[in-house]
């Protein structure tokens, strides 16, 4: 009943997604996603690994007190937790600045029609060379 009115005013064009993919746009957009994430998810696997391997194998190094009851491994351990947010916060300024405005650029040309022309005009000029 009320739904009825709101389909028939959402009805958005076919987008072909794989030519969206293929823009050069597009391709720049991931480029910049994955030259921050790569780097990144490699250094924490190394941080969080070494955490474990020293877990394992270096327990008088990991039980060394530091102050009081602490140890090396608590301290380590947090260490691992602040990380995960402070990189969590990085990728969200990151992404924030350099991949949102660009997300929404091809967004818009997609939900306005104008990637289906400006994709077809590209198109049209490789067909000519």
């Amino acid at each position: 009943m009320g739904n009825d009115a709101l389909s028939s005013e959402t009805t958005a064009p076919p987008v072909d997604f794989g030519a969206v993919q293929a823009s050069p746009e597009f391709q720049k957009l991931r480029k910049t996603h994955r030259s921050f994430v790569f780097p990144v998810l490699a250094a924490c696997l190394v941080w969080y690994l070494a955490y474990v391997l020293l877990a394992s194998y270096a327990h008088d190094f990991m039980s060394t007190q530091v102050w009081g009851s602490v140890n090396v491994a608590m301290i380590l351990g947090l260490a691992q937790v602040v990380t995960t947010f402070a990189v969590t916060t990085w990728y969200v300024s990151y992404a924030n600045r350099n991949l949102d405005p660009k997300a929404e650029q091809i967004r818009n040309e997609i939900e306005g029609g104008d990637f289906e022309s400006a994709a077809g005009a590209a198109t049209a000029e490789e067909a000519t060379r």
